[in-house]
């Protein structure tokens, strides 16, 4: 525990809460929305903006405390605890939009949410994920495979400048003409390289879509997954589904026709008209009685209906893996890992279709590296007796292309694991930006890229 004095120091360099573990508002204020992982921090604070993150960056590097940077914590890996300190981003929500440009400015702890109702007023739409509550900038850092990626990539490629400051206290821009190694690590690199505090990005013009779900029940998950599978082959980068074959506890909120029983769920989005959505999912709907079917025409704001993403906290394991295919012994491991008679308890097990605009190389290169990938595998469980979060991962290595989506792992082990997301030489050389502007690892509690030591 900090000595009173210099804690006290910290207070008067901030307007927002600075705590320590006995203090009232210290839980709430080190919890994030994915339980799995408790930050036990020696001091956690609270900012307002990039001068106090300055403030508090310039303390901890004075005081040699690492730091773990927290927005909405959905998915977290390695806990702050210790003598370390938690810096919470999620009073810094300001959102601005330049309808002329097509471009969103976001603070630190800005939601999706913030993005989504402030773009829908000028026509617009972000790449968000599935989820509207994840934070903009954990999200894009890591990649952000959005709703909408098969038509316009991955969220990161969209990025137009970065505020940032590094583990030097500095204030520093990134963009394609200034600091451009920084830029082109962060976007994709996650968060090992500073603390950003605003984030600029391209929008898509985008006001409805079709989309929705078909729910089909657990003994036709055989047929949904050869369906689907052969009819994503034929889709356009208009469309983006997924697959989860979801285990819901039997409890409220959760609908009941979901409670406490298999069942294989197809997501869809499509960008065009309903008429044309209709014509192409009719496939989809001949591969067996669906239990509920919800695809219709519906504005972008209503986006989150597609996937239905948990909207209050829970702790889960989250696992992923990158698959170069998912030919018919792949899909028969699957299903043997993850089907009727598997024996799985995972709340989810899902495959996201890629290809598209996701195998092209953005306008400006960055460090997201899985433009290779046919599908992304991941998985959510939760903790307890008989959970066995990397069973389905695991099993499907002889498919994979040797690399994880880091947005999709979550949990204490995952932190270890950041070279997994990347090939030999991204990883490479994100070692070589992190030991410039981090060599002392001050921003450690993450999926951690370590600087080099023999810099």
């Amino acid at each position: 525990m900090f000595e009173s004095a210099v804690a006290r120091r910290l207070v008067e360099r901030v307007t927002g809460p600075v705590l320590g573990p006995d203090d009232d508002g210290y839980a709430a204020e080190v919890a994030g929305f994915n339980r799995i992982v408790e930050h036990s921090p020696a001091i956690a604070v609270g900012v307002r903006d990039a001068l106090e993150v300055r403030e508090v960056i310039d303390f901890a590097a004075e005081a040699v405390i690492p730091v773990a940077v927290q927005g909405t914590g959905h998915g977290p890996s390695t806990a702050a605890e210790g003598t370390g300190l938690l810096l919470n981003t999620r009073r810094m929500t300001d959102v601005s939009i330049d309808p002329g440009a097509r471009i969103a400015r976001a603070g630190a702890g800005a939601q999706w949410r913030h993005v989504i109702e402030a773009a829908a007023a000028h026509g617009l739409a972000p790449l968000n994920g599935s989820s509207p509550l994840v934070g903009v900038v954990g999200y894009t850092l890591g990649g952000g495979l959005a709703l909408m990626s098969r038509k316009y990539g991955f969220a990161a490629d969209h990025v137009t400048a970065i505020e940032v400051v590094t583990a030097d206290a500095r204030l520093r821009i990134a963009t394609a003409e200034q600091n451009e190694d920084l830029f082109w690590a962060l976007r994709g690199g996650k968060g090992n390289f500073g603390v950003v505090t605003a984030i600029e990005f391209g929008l898509v013009p985008v006001t409805q879509i079709y989309g929705g779900g078909l729910f089909f029940p657990g003994e036709a998950a055989a047929d949904v997954l050869h369906g689907w599978r052969s009819w994503v082959e034929t889709v356009p980068d208009e469309m983006s589904s997924s697959l989860a074959l979801m285990r819901m506890p039997d409890m409220e909120p959760i609908p009941e026709f979901l409670r406490g029983r298999l069942v294989a769920h197809v997501r869809v989005l499509h960008l065009g008209p309903a008429d044309e959505g209709e014509r192409l999912v009719k496939p989809l709907r001949e591969v067996a009685d669906a239990m509920v079917d919800t695809l219709a025409e519906m504005p972008y704001t209503r986006c989150a209906e597609i996937h239905n993403d948990p909207t209050f906290p829970i702790p889960y394991h989250e696992r992923s893996v990158m698959l170069r295919e998912l030919g018919d012994d792949a899909a028969a491991e699957l299903l043997a890992l993850a089907g009727p008679e598997s024996g799985c308890v995972d709340l989810a097990v899902e495959l996201r279709h890629m290809g598209g605009a996701l195998t092209r190389p953005p306008a400006v290169p960055n460090a997201v590296d899985h433009r290779d990938a046919a599908f992304c595998l991941s998985t959510l469980a939760l903790p307890g007796p008989g959970a066995r979060p990397a069973q389905v991962v695991e099993g499907m290595a002889a498919w994979t292309t040797g690399r994880r989506y880091l947005n999709f792992c979550a949990g204490a082990e995952m932190g270890a694991l950041a070279e997994e997301g990347y090939g030999a030489d991204t990883y490479a050389r994100l070692r070589d930006i992190k030991t410039q502007y981090d060599p002392d690892n001050l921003f450690r509690f993450n999926h951690n890229i370590p600087p080099r030591t023999d810099a």
